[in-house]
């Protein structure tokens, strides 16, 4: 199967004056297209430092990652957005909203950076997916948590990513809450055939997947892979 996110021994060092601090050292892994990956840790592990590389928000200290064989440490800063731009799409735990704009406005966003047909009609759609037909003139702050989230998910799978990074999806959310968005986020995910990276500290979200990556100490401690069933 075609691999679209390649990771090569990956390392990240933060330098503070004559301090460094080593977060993530010879990582390597292949996720192959339309397979759900998670990975798990303690906090301090480097879960959301790789998540952050992975995407080409951050650079690594050494090592590479490639998405679709674009290697991201050969591209600047402008050719790495324009690559998650047309690939990749992120769910993060605190929503990551515009305030001032309404849900509707939220999920055309990155519709209309990527100069889409349709843009309106298209979020109404996704919007309609995720059980929010009644709320798109709402602004976030007249949005549950949870309403908050569902406009996350569907602004992300609106662009048709076919790569989805979720960083801890659930974690500002109830236990029922978290379960309707992880029915959301699994569902839209098998429908739309992307590919799914989340970082989580919840096992029973990282068991839905079809393998869990666990760090320990900047290190892949374990790569299992699961027999999901749905």
């Amino acid at each position: 199967m075609e691999k679209i996110l390649s990771v090569t021994n990956l390392g990240k060092t933060y330098t503070s004056g004559s301090r460094s601090l080593e977060v993530l050292k010879h990582i390597n892994f292949e996720v192959e297209k339309g397979k759900t990956i998670s990975i798990v840790g303690p906090s301090g592990s480097g879960k959301t430092t790789l998540l952050g590389l992975c995407a080409g928000l951050d650079i690594p200290t050494i090592g590479d990652v490639e998405i679709l064989g674009n290697s991201l440490s050969a591209l600047n800063e402008d050719k790495r957005a324009a690559l998650r731009n047309q690939y990749v799409g992120f769910v993060f735990q605190n929503f990551q909203l515009i305030p001032t704009l309404t849900a509707l406005e939220n999920v055309m966003v990155p519709l209309e950076l990527n100069k889409k047909p349709n843009a309106k009609a298209i979020a109404q759609e996704y919007l309609e997916k995720v059980g929010l037909k009644d709320r798109v003139t709402h602004y976030p702050k007249q949005l549950s948590g949870g309403e908050q989230q569902r406009v996350s998910l569907a602004r992300a799978f609106a662009n048709k990513p076919q790569l989805l990074f979720a960083d801890e999806p659930t974690g500002n959310l109830d236990d029922e809450t978290s379960e309707k968005i992880e029915k959301l986020l699994f569902g839209l995910n098998e429908e739309e055939g992307t590919t799914l990276v989340v970082v989580t500290h919840d096992l029973q979200l990282a068991e839905k997947t079809n393998r869990i990556i666990r760090l320990k100490s900047g290190e892949i401690h374990s790569d299992s892979q699961l027999k999901v069933v749905s």
